[in-house]
């Protein structure tokens, strides 16, 4: 009975874990990090990359790439203990602030590459209709141009809600609901 009992218990691991890595490529990340970070999460103390190898089979060049990419966007650091030579890594089990990290770092990338492409093109279609004398062509440059207004606009509205997770003031909008749900219904 308490044999089923424990491999219910790691069954039920493996689902949340194989749930994570399948919906990590939301945030481009691939699964096998994915199920990396899952195995992190449900550790109970920091790993290295021998203990992340023997976990996941894999070699310790796919855990280092793949620490690498957690460490990037937020969801895992370094950590450093007494006593221990090799390097540690532990998740940021904070959801929100893992959210925050990996939302504000993968939608700042995108803004910054589009927004740099809408206002150069903004501004060559500017140029080019001071420029020319036909009347069909500045038509196309007027209606292209109120499009890319559109577009900084909401660039605009983009670079300041991600502006609202950095600052936390997200929060006040859409409050955490830390604890209350699973306490609930133990």
């Amino acid at each position: 009975m308490q044999d089923k009992q424990w491999q219910h218990w790691h069954d039920t691991r493996q689902k949340v874990i194989q749930t994570i890595s399948q919906n990590m490529h939301l945030f481009g990340i691939t699964p096998s990090v994915g199920r990396l970070y899952g195995i992190m999460y449900f550790e109970d103390r920091p790993m290295t990359l021998d203990e992340m190898c023997d976990a996941l089979g894999m070699s310790k060049t796919s855990m280092s790439t793949g620490v690498r990419a957690l460490i990037e966007i937020h969801m895992v650091h370094k950590i450093w203990q007494k006593g221990v030579r090799k390097d540690l890594y532990q998740v940021e089990e904070d959801w929100y602030k893992t959210f925050v990290g990996l939302f504000t770092t993968k939608w700042r990338k995108a803004l910054e590459s589009n927004e740099q492409q809408v206002q150069q093109a903004y501004q060559a279609l500017s140029d080019l209709y001071k420029q020319t004398v036909d009347e069909q062509l500045k038509d196309k440059i007027e209606k292209d141009l109120d499009k890319l207004q559109h577009a900084i606009e909401y660039y605009d509205w983009l670079k300041r809600l991600v502006e609202s997770f950095e600052s936390g003031q997200i929060f006040e909008w859409v409050p955490k609901t830390e604890g209350k749900s699973a306490q609930a219904e133990r």
